[in-house]
């Protein structure tokens, strides 16, 4: 047998967009038509995050949102910022991000809930953010009409490079981007940012 690495290599690349450990482990088992330990694959994986911390290379493998996935390292993501810039009809709108926040933060919410903390009608940007699949419907309230409930879904932490929903800063540690130090962080999280500290204001 090749080496396993090389193989479950194959499955982070091509992850779309990223790769569970179970799902690695049923692919390689069902590919092969054996068994492999959790240790194996836990050490083959190591090997190739090992790998790709190397200096030759731009990006990494990454352990985000419950799976393993390619992502470019940190010292590029000032010329990542740049792209992202030029191509900037690509990105969430600001009533997008707004309303994502809002959700992030204060799910399980419903539809009102979320008018009262933006001060807008929010009904376009929530079925966009439910067509991107960035947050969907986690049940019904108990208040007048019960209505819709709704909380992001794993592609939110894949879309914002967040291991888990616990990831999020929290609220009372925002600082306004301009006053940190380090690199660039991606446009849109910066300014997803500056919507939570505006949340902040509301608690």
């Amino acid at each position: 047998m090749e080496s396993l690495s090389v193989h479950i290599e194959s499955l982070i690349f091509a992850a779309n967009p990223s790769v569970s450990f179970d799902e690695i482990r049923q692919t390689l088992e069902a590919s092969f038509g054996t068994t492999f330990s959790d240790d194996l694959i836990a050490t083959s994986i190591g090997q190739l995050m090992e790998k790709y911390a190397s200096e030759q290379y731009s990006f990494e493998i990454m352990e985000i949102a419950g799976g393993f996935r390619f992502m470019t390292k940190g010292a590029y993501h000032n010329t990542i910022g740049t792209y992202l810039k030029q191509n900037s009809h690509k990105k969430l709108s600001k009533s997008a991000l707004e309303t994502l926040a809002v959700i992030a933060y204060r799910q399980p919410v419903s539809k009102p809930e979320i008018e009262s903390i933006r001060g807008v009608n929010s009904d376009y940007t929530i079925q966009k953010l439910l067509e991107k699949e960035l947050i969907e419907i986690t049940g019904r309230g108990d208040g007048p009409g019960k209505p819709l409930l709704y909380g992001t879904s794993s592609k939110f932490t894949d879309y914002f490079g967040l291991k888990s929903i616990t990831d999020l800063p929290k609220l009372k540690d925002i600082e306004p981007v301009e006053n940190q130090i380090g690199e660039q962080a991606p446009i849109e999280s910066e300014q997803f940012t500056h919507i939570a500290d505006s949340i902040k204001e509301e608690e």
